[in-house]
């Protein structure tokens, strides 16, 4: 192996030496070596290519200057590829000598693309090697980011680059103290005023449906700031960014102003726990005075910080509905309709803070929908229109039944809007649509069920008449949505329905795969309709891209394939096979969004295959439902182990959760499957699945809270098992996943933690009292699991309170009379607890975990002293809801109700 590494080696220099008196255009052979060997599916023919194109590159870089975009694009793929480290190195040598050669009249053109070399160094696997020169990688990009005199281009990806050191090594940009230069160089960007007679790119009412694409400076400083408050500690980014904010909004420069406000929006997402703790009073006050400034960039700013927060900071940010509604309201009456783009600032503010309002919309839904439906009578501009249409379905989803009187107007003008198919309404059709659909699932089945056979048609109809994946995507939402409403209006039209959808998740419409070649000729998106078999095709892919319409479109196909399937039930079995087939078949998409919806609804149709089978408990319901759930199971838990993707994983977990809620002891028939179920749970919480395989250096904020929802998803599933199964047959699994939750109830941990943690203790508790030995199985944990209820019981938060009141009475209830023993300190608690609690919650708990144990042991428990515990410091109110309790636990108990009404009056 030496000797073939030496050959190689020697090999390479000799055709160095060639080279060096050859040029390549004169030796057509050797670049036909490079294409072939560069792009081939064998590593080590790869490796041969890149160790032959250092060596010769090394040797005359100017005779390669006409090819260096191509070898660009070639190392961009390489560095991609982890798996070949040697190939990589080679790659980087080339770099190497490339970035020397490179001239002035290249350097402009191409410093974007080589730059863009250190943003894969970093996500590579050979990224440790940067980690000494991040302070001279940072400094260098800011001395580019600083240079007006580069194109915008340039400054832009030199700023990308340091938004990536601070994504993938943000304890290095800490340890380096380098924050504090890069808010230094940020600022000033942020909120510097534009020429004389010109407006930010934002700003610009003519430019908004480019908005988004456009990449200034100033619009990437702001997403800096978002970065950074995504992944650096929050308490260490505010003491360097507050006082530079500070100064902002305290200017009398409207831009200098803007900046300020744009900074907190960019805090919201990303500081949302600090934000609504401490925060958020004072960060509301600014923006809500920034939306009565004299500047319009000011109060655009405003718009969009109002609605950052209304997004993320909820549900914290409802509790100012008084503060905030009456201002949003005086503000959309005041508006000038011309200016579009300031408008659609204003709806979105207005319609993520309306969304989590729930019935608090009341007393504003008159003047909001009288403001509503007079636009919509009254304006011209499409995307006005298509805007008040939006925020209508934000109404809806806060309001539900109470817009019932206004759904009869809502109907009328939406039906102008959905029976329009001139493409150049095609965006308001589509929003129509969707608001509709968002009115099916909102404001009652009896007063939408009228409209559904006509929404039915009406999508059937769309579907066959109009080639638009956005506009599928909405017609199956709507199938989706009349479903949960009238299935019966589905039934005759199934096969329709059903094809249309399995289609769209058939098809690679949209879908593409790119390849990278070293010679001239240009790369090639390739459509996969134009290839036979692109799994067996031989040439090295270096990337799947799919179109955000069609993606959308393939989630929405697939998850209103399963919820139509529920929600239709025994009428949707001869779809089931090949719909689950589709549905399957998606699992392992290139995009992480199509995964997901795709486990959904994999355990949606465990759930269908369920309810039909205990609808009609035949042998063949029965069989198809295990040969179900023997494949959905397996490929759930594949995916919690194998996918890298955290939101796919969450998803993956959740679904099998919604398996084993609903289908309990049928998903569990095998012992293997509770203890793959367990170990899965187990490797979670040991943070041993691959989403979670990140090193020290990479792991920050935003990994920590994943990691707490991922391990909120997974802890979920064990009160799951335990009610599925004998607690015999779980105790050896439970023993061994105890200790992970209850490490999570220490006062060191947070808030979230400690009751997340002793809510699962309690279900898992409550569980055991319903199943074969969970008594036994309940006294024996009763030694470990009690002194941590106990202690929860004295927290400072009413939430872990509440939750280890609760967990205590389902331990008393589940382990019977094997706890009497601690009845007299548990009583003596609760009546502790009583005389200074407040939340009732926690009261309405007490009372339960009383009625509890008096069920399961009536003699432990002085009921005479009872009435008189509750009563005093409280009122009769507290008496009359024990009694109550009481009943539903024991209804045999009317005496007792008879003489605690007496002791109360």
């Amino acid at each position: 192996m030496h000797l073939r590494h030496f050959v190689r080696h020697s090999l390479s220099q000799l055709s160095a030496v060639l080279v060096k008196h050859e040029s390549p255009e004169r030796w057509p052979a050797l670049l036909t070596v490079l294409n072939q060997s560069t792009k081939s599916p064998n590593p080590q023919d790869r490796q041969v290519g890149l160790l032959l194109l250092s060596k010769v590159v090394e040797s005359n870089p100017e005779a390669f200057r006409p090819h260096y975009r191509q070898l660009l694009q070639l190392f961009d793929t390489v560095l991609q590829d982890v798996n070949n480290p040697t190939a990589m190195y080679y790659c980087i040598l080339t770099l190497t000598t490339l970035t020397a050669y490179a001239g002035v009249d290249l350097a402009k053109d191409q410093a974007g693309e080589a730059m863009e070399i250190l943003d894969e160094l970093m996500e590579s696997e050979v990224s440790p090697i940067i980690v000494p020169h991040i302070s001279e990688i940072v400094h260098f990009c800011l001395e580019v980011w600083a240079d007006n005199s580069l194109n915008d281009s340039i400054r832009v990806k030199a700023l990308s680059c340091i938004a990536s050191l601070i994504r993938l090594k943000n304890k290095a940009v800490l340890k380096q103290k380098l924050l504090s230069p890069i808010l230094q160089m940020v600022f000033p960007v942020l909120s510097a005023a534009p020429p004389p007679g010109q407006e930010d790119l934002e700003d610009q009412e003519q430019d908004m449906d480019n908005e988004g694409d456009v990449e200034s400076p100033k619009h990437f400083a702001a997403q800096v700031i978002d970065t950074l408050a995504l992944h650096m500690p929050p308490e260490k980014l505010f003491q360097h960014i507050l006082p530079q904010v500070q100064v902002c909004l305290s200017s009398e420069n409207p831009y200098q102003k803007k900046a300020g406000v744009v900074c907190l929006a960019m805090l919201a997402e990303g500081c949302a726990g600090v934000h609504s703790f401490r925060m958020l009073p004072f960060m509301l006050r600014t923006v809500c005075h920034s939306l009565s400034d004299t500047s319009q960039v000011v109060r655009s700013a405003g718009l969009l910080a109002l609605g950052q927060f209304s997004e993320h900071l909820q549900p914290d940010v409802s509790n100012y509905c008084a503060d905030v509604m009456p201002l949003l309201l005086r503000y959309l009456a005041g508006l000038n309709q011309t200016m579009t783009v300031h408008v659609s600032k204003a709806f979105y503010a207005l319609e993520n803070f309306m969304e989590n309002l729930g019935a608090e919309i009341e007393p504003y839904l008159p003047t909001l929908m009288e403001t509503m439906l007079g636009t919509l009578s009254n304006a011209e501009n499409l995307r006005i229109k298509e805007l008040v249409v939006s925020a209508i379905g934000a109404i809806a989803s806060a309001a539900k039944k109470l817009l019932v009187p206004y759904f009869p107007a809502v109907i009328e003008n939406l039906k102008g809007f959905l029976l329009d198919i001139r493409d150049e309404v095609r965006c308001l059709q589509t929003q129509s649509l969707d608001t509709l659909s968002v009115l099916a699932r909102n404001v009652g089945k009896e007063t939408f069920s009228p409209l559904a056979a006509e929404c039915v048609h009406l999508g059937l109809n769309l579907t066959n008449s109009v080639d638009d994946p956005d506009l599928r995507r909405s017609t199956y939402s709507l199938f989706s949505a009349v479903s949960t409403v009238s299935p019966e209006c589905l039934n005759p039209h199934l096969g329709s329905i059903t094809t249309a959808i399995m289609l769209t998740m058939k098809s690679t419409e949209g879908v593409t795969v790119s390849f990278v070649l070293l010679d001239d000729e240009e790369d090639d998106d390739l459509n996969l309709e134009e290839e036979e078999d692109i799994e067996g095709n031989d040439r090295d892919v270096s990337e799947f891209s799919v179109e955000n319409a069609y993606v959308d479109e393939k989630e929405s196909a697939c998850e209103a394939l399963g919820e139509i399937a529920f929600n239709t039930g025994a009428a949707f079995l001869p779809f089931m096979e090949s719909g689950f087939q589709e549905v399957f078949a998606l699992h392992d998409f290139p995009h992480e969004d199509v995964r997901r919806a795709s486990f959904t609804v994999m355990g949606q149709f465990c759930r269908t295959w369920h309810k039909i089978w205990k609808e009609n408990p035949t042998q063949e319901n029965h069989q198809v439902l295990q040969n179900t759930l023997s494949v959905v199971l397996p490929s759930l838990l594949e995916a919690v182990r194998k996918d890298r993707d955290h939101n796919v994983v969450i998803a993956a977990l959740e679904s099998m959760n919604g398996v084993l809620k609903a289908c309990q002891e049928e998903a569990l028939q095998s012992e293997a499957m509770l203890a793959e179920i367990s170990h899965v749970i187990r490797d979670v919480f040991k943070s041993k699945v691959a989403c979670q395989d990140v090193s020290e250096d990479e792991a920050d904020d935003c990994q920590a809270e994943y990691e707490a929802i991922l391990q909120e998803f997974a802890g979920e599933g064990i009160p799951l098992l335990a009610s599925a199964v004998p607690a015999d047959t779980f105790y050896p699994y439970l023993n061994e996943l105890l200790p992970f939750i209850m490490n999570k109830t220490k006062s060191s941990c947070t808030v979230a933690q400690r009751s997340f943690s002793l809510g699962m203790l309690a279900e898992i508790a409550h569980s055991l009292g319903l199943v074969s030995g969970g008594r036994a199985v309940a006294g024996r944990l009763s030694s470990r699991l009690l002194p941590v209820m106990v202690s929860g019981v004295r927290d400072r938060d009413p939430e872990v309170r509440n939750n280890s009141v609760f967990g205590l009475g389902a331990l008393a209830q589940a382990a019977g009379p094997l706890l009497t023993e601690s009845y007299p300190m548990l009583l003596s608690l609760f009546s502790s607890l009583l005389v200074k609690e407040s939340d009732r919650r926690v009261i309405d708990n007490i009372c339960g975990a009383l009625c509890r144990m008096i069920t399961s042991n009536a003699q432990c428990v002085p009921l005479d002293q009872v009435p008189s515990v509750l009563v005093y410091p409280s009122d009769a109110h507290l008496l009359f809801e024990f009694v109550g309790r009481l009943t539903f636990f024991l209804p045999s108990f009317g005496n007792f109700s008879t003489w605690a009404y007496k002791f109360s009056c």
